[in-house]
């Protein structure tokens, strides 16, 4: 039965459709898109808000009750399922809302090369069919190292998926507008794809947390941590050898904490290299981190560390690092280091998968706390600079302008 699309007065609260991954769901961007529902059914631009989120093995989307019946949560489509096109459409159809909002990378649907592009085009069929859409953009296509994210096993099959990239780009420009983070994307976009309709908007900290204490815990053992999606070319095998190496050079009271989950194509990496530590006994696997543990996580660490070996974009591990005033170990990746500094970050960096320069690397910050606060305090204002909840005015105001026709 077809629905009618009710149109808002300008000034109207929002009927908003937000499609991500969504805890307690562990895709790629789950946090993003907690924080980005929750600020949205927050503000009082929005009248509801309707999750269209993955369905995962972990249970049903995480219910936000502080927000009452504003938030509606909807498992609308799947990892790595060819279907995920046609069920979204029929979701955010029957959903009735004004505008959607798709929080995106490159890998949100898939890692499997066909459903993974399929699931590229859904802003461009949401708009097709008449729905005002807004893509947030996490990474491009074109900065990534195709071989070492896992995405090609060959030089040629690397060169067919970067040109299979730029026709993904192509359509997910397609959308009434695509939101980056960082300044030198949008000009990559507008020179390279001639793309008029891309705009920046900040990351945004998730959370307004109060000026935290800069440098090392003042007790406990002191702690290295690394947090995220493991395997491929985030992997921390380069990270244990230079624990390893910094116990050997008689550094004692250090603990490394490794924190999240295997990557969705990474399966029983973690098991692997915490069988291969075996014999350190102050080495941590926490598995999932609960969002309520988050804080806790960061506050009790020295310094954060970032065993990459090449880089999609920005990252939101650092954005929440910044946010506790951590200090970090970041690996010298031309393009990273750029788009860091451009945010206003700043890391102690070491050459990716050399452990002798990430153990120097995290020496540095382990022994001179003085810089090490310093670190954590310029981190801590990058992070913190716009708070999420104005970038989603930011966002509002835009759907506002689409809906009126004027943007």
């Amino acid at each position: 039965m077809a629905t009618t699309k009710r149109q808002p007065a300008y000034s109207e609260p929002l009927r908003i459709g937000v499609i991500t991954a969504f805890p307690p769901g562990r895709n790629s961007l789950n946090e993003f898109g907690f924080h980005l529902v929750n600020h949205l059914a927050a503000n009082d631009g929005s009248d509801a808000v309707v999750v269209f989120a993955d369905e995962t093995s972990a249970g049903p989307p995480m219910r936000l009750p502080e927000h009452g019946d504003t938030v509606e949560s909807i498992a609308s489509w799947r990892f790595n399922s060819l279907t995920n096109p046609i069920r979204l459409v029929r979701a955010v159809r029957s959903a009735n809302v004004d505008a959607v909002l798709v929080n995106l990378q490159f890998a949100t649907f898939g890692d499997e090369k066909i459903p993974g592009g399929l699931g590229l085009l859904i802003p461009a069929l949401l708009k097709r069919i008449g729905i005002p859409t807004a893509v947030i953009l996490h990474n491009l296509a074109d900065n990534v190292d195709m071989q070492d994210a896992g995405f090609a096993d060959s030089k040629l099959m690397a060169t067919v998926m970067n040109a299979a990239g730029r026709g993904l780009t192509r359509a997910i420009l397609m959308a009434d507008y695509v939101a980056m983070t960082i300044p030198r994307y949008v000009e990559f976009l507008r020179e390279s794809y001639g793309a008029d309709n891309v705009i920046l908007a900040p990351h945004g900290s998730f959370e307004e947390i109060s000026e935290p204490t800069f440098g090392p815990p003042e007790s406990g053992a002191r702690q290295i941590l690394a947090f995220g999606k493991w395997g491929t070319y985030k992997t921390v095998d380069v990270l244990v050898d230079a624990f390893r190496a910094l116990v050997e050079r008689g550094y004692d009271n250090l603990e490394l904490v490794i924190a999240g989950t295997d990557s969705p194509n990474s399966a029983g990496y973690l098991a692997s290299v915490q069988a291969g530590c075996a014999d350190l006994d102050n080495v941590r696997f926490t598995g999932y981190v609960e969002e309520s543990d988050v804080p806790a996580l960061f506050t009790s660490a020295t310094v954060t560390a970032f065993p990459y070996t090449s880089t999609t974009g920005s990252s939101g591990v650092l954005h929440q690092a910044g946010s506790y005033g951590r200090s970090a170990v970041l690996p010298a990746i031309g393009d990273f280091v750029e788009v860091i500094e451009e945010e206003g970050f700043i890391g102690q960096y070491f050459e990716p998968g050399d452990a002798p320069s990430l153990a120097d690397a995290l020496a540095k910050l382990l022994d001179d706390p003085g810089l090490n606060a310093e670190h954590g305090q310029r981190n801590y204002l990058a992070a913190t600079g716009i708070p999420m909840a104005e970038v989603i005015d930011w966002h509002l105001i835009h759907l506002r302008r689409l809906l009126a026709g004027e943007f």
